[in-house]
């Protein structure tokens, strides 16, 4: 099945309004359906869904989209992911599903289906067995750590906590006897593979390691992270490796457990380690999730947009965890999501002072915790010069250049705590983004009229509100007119896909740009001919001036060479098409 297909069958059989409703009441409101927002904090309904078109809108946060949109949103899931679980639904078979993987790469995609369900059963039989190992004899010094850090039970059986065995092939046996593909799993880095001496021999990568698994929304096991136990020469934590299931950058550690949580809370609580992860939930802040050793990532910001408008940073207080934080409040602040920092007493992490003060001595840190932006304005001005301090409000302003609500929002902020005027930073922001031009006059804004960027707005607007008639703008010459790189690449795209998939090929802000001109505020999709005609002819009679101009460009070109029958030729030409234009 193609892609393209799938999609189709799957919004056939499965409608936006019926998948919303286990998440919002809708209620009728004319032509549409309306609710509270899931993706933001409000009161009143500024969420609305258009059934002919299947796509929603909010008036209040502009989270927008078709039913993957919404699934993906709501649930933290990529684009795959929603495709795979929502085809489950539908009863649509994905087993043989072409995703546009270059034929050169050795496998199909029947092939990569088949090793994807292979690499989850493996890793499902590391972790039962690592549970096991961990029940059993050979579990004893791990248990005796786990009591000593005051994780109880209900967390160990809850989060599957297990032990990988300090012998070399424990878990090679396992799964040779279960009849897996050992190569395959080297390949997902389950286990480890040695060539010393020409001789290849697999290894259990974990071994020795308290293991904490690793679980998509789905629920399913697609990597470990492990805690070295007694030999403590060897790294201190050691995680699976990007594969086929997983990818660190994407992923949260206890989303799975979180989610539900987070959304009854409204908000997040987001540390560093496992074993803060595991005791906050334990002590109550079943909202929390962790990063998986790395710095926050956009990809995971995006996951968690999909839960809550709202994070509490947990960093330790010292100058890493600072940076961390400050670097964190500059992914979440720009994506629309208000966020506060915690940063815990030096020579702490959130395990011991829960363990060691309680939870009321926590309330009160969470009380006391600024709001990321005035977070990062006492950082910059207590530990960085002026001059380093104004780069970093420009860099973190560069990124908000298309989102004027957002931009002047924190424009204003940044160039009075800094003692800048608004001019002169707003100028340092636009001068530095290449090929820029002001707020709001980006590709994702509205406008009209004008022969600049506001008639290359028009232009893509109506592609992005039917285009199935892009061919015609083609034939009209309406490229000419694009004057930016976004609006170019987004013309081409326009070109390369199927009307009907063209958004799954747009990035964030061109999904934006998309989403506004056909949903919100926009006018019904009822007066094709009505946007149409009058566009095509705006695009001819520029084509005809740009003629004129050029004849008459050629002309002063021509002048004083003493070619007369040149010159009367431009002057024909020039009447000519003055008298097209009069017409």
């Amino acid at each position: 099945m193609q892609k393209r297909d799938a999609i189709r069958a799957i919004k056939e059989r499965l409608k936006l309004v019926d998948i919303a409703r286990r998440y919002v009441e809708l209620k009728r409101n004319g032509l549409r359906w309306m609710a509270p927002c899931p993706f933001h904090q409000e009161t009143k309904p500024s969420f609305s869904i258009n059934e002919d078109t299947g796509l929603f809108y909010c008036f209040g946060c502009q989270a927008s989209g078709d039913l993957f949109d919404f699934y993906g949103r709501i649930n933290g899931l990529d684009f795959r992911e929603c495709l795979e679980q929502l085809a489950v639904e539908a009863g649509i078979e994905l087993g043989t599903l072409q995703d546009g993987s270059s034929a050169g790469d050795g496998a199909g995609p029947q092939r990569r289906h088949s090793e994807r369900q292979q690499i989850l059963r493996m890793y499902e039989l590391a972790a039962a067995h690592y549970a096991q190992n961990l029940a059993g004899a050979g579990g004893v010094a791990c248990r005796a750590y786990i009591e000593r850090r005051g994780v109880d039970k209900e967390q160990v059986e809850r989060f599957g906590l297990g032990y990988a065995l300090p012998e070399w092939r424990d878990l090679v046996d396992v799964l040779r006897r279960s009849g897996c593909d050992e190569s395959l799993a080297v390949k997902s880095g389950l286990l480890g593979q040695s060539n010393k001496g020409g001789y290849s021999r697999t290894y259990d990568r974990f071994r020795g390691r308290l293991i904490f698994p690793i679980r998509n929304l789905s629920n399913q096991v697609i990597a470990f992270g492990g805690r070295i136990i007694g030999n403590e020469d060897e790294a201190k934590y050691i995680n699976s490796a990007d594969s086929t299931i997983y990818k660190k950058g994407d992923q949260l550690y206890a989303l799975s457990q979180a989610r539900r949580h987070i959304a009854v809370k409204g908000t997040v609580l987001l540390t560093e380690g496992y074993m803060d992860v595991l005791t906050l939930h334990q002590f109550g802040y079943e909202h929390a999730v962790g990063v998986l050793g790395t710095a926050l990532t956009s990809e995971q910001v995006k996951r968690l947009s999909g839960f809550t408008s709202q994070v509490t940073l947990l960093f330790d207080g010292d100058t890493a965890g600072r940076k961390a934080a400050q670097r964190a409040c500059g992914l979440l602040l720009p994506r629309g999501i208000a966020c506060k920092v915690v940063l815990l007493p030096h020579g702490q992490d959130v395990d011991e002072l829960l363990h060691g003060q309680g939870g009321e001595a926590f309330e009160k840190l969470l009380a006391a915790a600024p709001d990321g932006l005035r977070f990062c304005l006492e950082t910059v001005k207590r530990h960085m010069a002026p001059r380093e301090a104004v780069i970093w409000a420009r860099d973190f302003l560069k990124d908000l250049v298309e989102l004027p609500e957002l931009y002047y929002q924190f424009a204003s902020s940044l160039a009075h705590a800094l003692n800048l005027s608004e001019a002169e930073l707003k100028g340092g922001v636009i001068a530095r983004q290449k090929g820029a031009v002001a707020p709001g006059k980006g590709i994702a804004s509205s406008g009209a009229g004008g022969t600049g960027l506001d008639f290359e707005r028009q232009i893509l607007r109506f592609m992005a509100r039917y285009p199935h008639r892009c061919q015609d703008l083609q034939e009209a010459g309406a490229d000419v007119f694009l004057r930016t790189s976004r609006g170019r690449n987004l013309w081409k795209k326009f070109f390369a896909h199927p009307a009907d998939e063209i958004q799954y090929h747009l990035d964030e802000q061109e999904k934006a740009f998309w989403m506004r001109c056909r949903t919100g505020e926009a006018p019904p999709l009822d007066n094709e001919e009505g946007e149409r005609v009058p566009l095509l002819r705006k695009i001819a009679a520029l084509h005809k001036r740009m003629v004129s101009s050029s004849v008459a460009a050629a002309l002063r070109g021509a002048a004083g060479t003493d070619d007369f029958t040149a010159d009367m030729e431009y002057i024909v030409a020039l009447r000519e098409t003055q008298r097209t234009d009069d017409e």
